[in-house]
């Protein structure tokens, strides 16, 4: 559903502070109310010529293309330019600003970067699993659930949203990309998140599935003191999620995605 920057404006009472849910490198995001009470999480991307363009084809093709319970679903979206009249050297001007916005389903459970973060909200072994399969069944779906794979490219806890049940759902898509085929790519472009990026592509530029694999096995999603079950457990739980977590996937572990 396409919208318009003044409907934005009035269901975040003017992108004000007060409705401000969090802020990101290439946008903020801000609570939506609707008159019938429906509530929509709107991330109004920054005025970044060229590179904030690219962001926003990639997140709203992306999403216009997946339907899944375990990937964030896309509300609405705005693109419109407005003429603005600025001055620079005691000279008046004429010229276009683009508003760019995604409309995203509203999560009520934050994101899996804060869950983890926060000693004083533990969780047990099987809602940890339940995270951890929820998260791999939604990178399988963009991997295979359609005839060109979509590579999410920045899986990372604080791109996992959760419902109020803690229902992980896949979000920022800023940086995925569409390909063709399941071909390992080369790209001449460099981005993400260091530490989540596996080593091909940090030194050859080289994109396939086995990104987000690395990703989502680089770092452990069960931290020390997290689970509230005993130590022993925690290690082999830990181990078991791993391999787990890789067939879930639809592929190998994090370690043979690498390695082979």
């Amino acid at each position: 559903m396409a919208m318009t920057i003044q409907e934005l404006h009035r269901i975040t009472d003017g992108f004000s502070e007060k409705r401000l849910l969090g802020k990101g490198g290439f946008g903020t995001v801000y609570k939506g109310i609707f008159d019938n009470g429906e509530v929509i999480a709107v991330k109004k991307l920054h005025n970044m010529p060229g590179l904030v363009e690219d962001q926003f084809k990639n997140e709203l093709l992306n999403l216009m293309t997946v339907k899944h319970q375990n990937i964030i679903r896309l509300v609405g979206y705005c693109s419109e330019a407005k003429q603005i009249v600025g001055e620079h050297e005691g000279k008046k001007y004429l010229f276009y600003r683009e508003e760019r916005a995604l409309c995203l389903e509203y999560l009520q459970g934050g994101n899996l970067e804060e869950l983890l973060s926060d000693g004083s909200r533990k969780i047990d072994w099987e809602e940890c699993y339940k995270i951890i399969k929820g998260i791999c069944q939604g990178i399988n779906h963009l991997h295979t659930g359609s005839k060109d794979p979509i590579y999410h490219l920045d899986l990372k806890p604080a791109n996992i949203l959760l419902d109020r049940n803690r229902i992980p759902k896949i979000g920022d898509f800023g940086l995925s990309r569409l390909l063709p085929s399941t071909e390992t790519f080369v790209t001449k472009t460099y981005s993400g998140t260091t530490g989540y990026m596996p080593p091909e592509y940090m030194h050859r530029r080289q994109i396939s599935s086995k990104f987000d694999v690395f990703s989502l096995g680089y770092r452990k999603l069960v931290p020390e003191g997290a689970v509230k079950n005993n130590v022993d457990r925690k290690i082999t739980g830990n181990s078991e999620m791993h391999q787990d977590s890789a067939k879930m996937c639809g592929g190998k572990s994090s370690e043979e995605a690498y390695y082979n």
